[in-house]
């Protein structure tokens, strides 16, 4: 019960501050999808860190090393450290000053401009809102697994059927409910704020999850030789073309819509610093003691009877939430399951989508002088509403690993990384390599996706390499390949994009 005590004190906080920022919503449209593009160093860096930190890298990554060991550090962890950085550095700094400039709130709006194509944002918006959802389902079924785990026993007439546990079910439900509460009240603002306190917490939780369990099962050492020897290395878990490709997983950084969103809230360029050298630290802080955990787990015992705490057969979504719940005490539990509902961070993926949908579809559609701004929040709000509860009964649907599925989903955004650093950097590309990329590259990722069983086939590979180098050559190749046989853009938006240097 005491982790149900503490993991609704933390909903309340949640509700509290989101409270707190929608005082500071300044109305309009401007404030609640890019807070006015008002963010600071530091509250820029927690959003997006605590943005791209989600339920798969805590319950994803300690699933996938209890399944396949501790090269799912290196496999991701290490390349996103790297990658990261880069992508914002060399996309996000130059998208931040074009949409400062020209006044984007979202990708299709700079793609729209970008290659003079109002029928592009048409072909876009099913691709990059249909990517977004299995990202949220991911969270969702994180949230829901890991609080089973630690409310076992919690409610034993109540929940007979879970074994006392709090349904993931009624889980997801709540926490949706909550996280569409602050959106719908202060917008882009609110999940800034919000953000800060859950990135603190989740980060802070992971770190007192594996202390304590360490201190369980008799210190790091001890834990680490229980352990299944054969999860302690790469040679017969990852190969070696499987581990290389996973370097291109983390591209999709650069094209989620809502980082590039998160993108834009910066209050000027110097708002970047922190996050391109904080970004890289935060990520071994987040992911090395999930992935710890999930290979202790593998040989794990509980210290009063010698039965293995991980029983066999077990999803290994529910690993984080067991070893959390039998290794540590009530108080912990609801710590750390509160710190698991920090990391899920659906809060910018649901603005993303609203504001799509909103400036996107229906007033880049009807005109933007059909709608005043108040109202055009309010279509956001009801729109957002509608995915809510569309993501929430997607998730009963839905048994996949949150690994596969979030490398899945990553592998389809990844895959429009040239199609997006060619439209920033290369003059020569046209408006057709960008609708054939676009389509391309979302029927190989579909294609690819059904083949292997809608994800359920974890060791699906071509020619030993993770199906995002093939989507990624073909959207690559598109764009070179139709860039050079067509006509190039005209000397007008050539002027607009790659401005002259004036002489001083």
């Amino acid at each position: 019960m005491i982790p149900v005590i503490i993991i609704g004190i933390y909903l309340l906080l949640v509700i509290g501050l989101g409270l707190v920022s929608a005082r500071f919503f300044r109305g309009g449209t401007a404030d609640y999808f890019v807070a006015s593009r008002s963010l600071g160093p530091f509250v820029l860096f927690m959003t997006v860190f605590g943005t791209t930190m989600t339920a798969f890298a805590m319950v994803g990554s300690t699933a996938e090393t209890y399944e396949l060991g501790v090269g799912t550090f290196g496999k991701l962890a290490s390349w996103s450290a790297l990658v990261h950085p880069a992508c914002f550095f060399l996309i996000g700094m130059p998208l931040w000053s074009l949409g400062k400039q020209h006044g984007y709130v979202t990708q299709i709006e700079y793609f729209r401009d970008r290659f003079q194509s109002s029928a592009l944002g048409y072909v876009l918006f099913p691709v990059l809102a249909g990517l977004l959802i299995p990202y949220v389902v991911v969270g969702l079924l994180g949230v829901g697994s890991v609080v089973g785990g630690v409310t076992i026993g919690a409610f034993p007439e109540a929940f007979a059927a879970t074994r006392g546990a709090v349904p993931p079910a009624l889980t997801m439900a709540v926490i949706s409910s909550v996280v569409l509460f602050y959106i719908f009240i202060g917008g882009a603002r609110s999940a800034a704020w919000v953000n800060v306190f859950q990135t603190v917490v989740f980060v802070g939780m992971g770190l007192l999850a594996f202390w304590l369990i360490a201190d369980t099962l008799g210190g790091i050492e001890a834990a680490s030789v229980r352990a299944n020897p054969a999860k302690a290395v790469r040679e017969g878990n990852i190969g070696e073309l499987e581990f290389f490709t996973y370097w291109m997983i983390p591209l999709s950084v650069g094209v989620f819509p809502h980082v590039f969103q998160n993108f834009l809230t910066a209050r000027s360029a110097k708002s970047y610093k922190l996050l391109l050298v904080a970004q890289p630290i935060s990520i071994l802080l987040a992911w090395l003691p999930c992935i710890l955990i999930g290979f202790w787990a593998t040989g794990a015992v509980l210290p009063d009877s010698g039965a293995p705490v991980v029983p066999a057969g077990i999803n290994a979504n529910a690993v984080l939430g067991l070893m959390v719940g039998k290794l540590t005490s009530p108080v912990v539990s609801g710590l750390v399951a509160a710190g698991v509902l920090a990391a899920i961070s659906l809060d910018s993926q649901f603005l993303a989508i609203g504001t799509m949908f909103t400036r996107d579809i229906v007033v880049h559609h009807f005109g933007a002088d059909r709608f005043s701004d108040a109202a055009t929040v309010w279509l956001a709000r009801g729109f957002i509403v509608l995915m809510v509860v569309i993501t929430y009964l997607t998730t009963f649907a839905e048994t996949r690993q949150i690994f596969a599925l979030g490398t899945w989903c990553f592998s389809g955004y990844a895959g429009l990384f040239p199609l997006l650093i060619a439209a920033i950097y290369w003059k020569r590309v046209t408006r057709a390599a960008a609708f054939v990329a676009v389509i391309l590259t979302a029927v190989v990722w579909f294609g690819l996706f059904a083949a292997s069983n809608f994800g359920v086939d974890r060791k699906f590979l071509l020619g030993g390499m993770l199906p995002v180098a093939t989507v990624f050559a073909t959207c690559a190749i598109s764009v070179v390949v139709v860039s050079l046989l067509t006509k190039p853009p005209s000397d007008e938006t050539l002027a607009k994009f790659f401005p002259r240097p004036t002489n001083s």
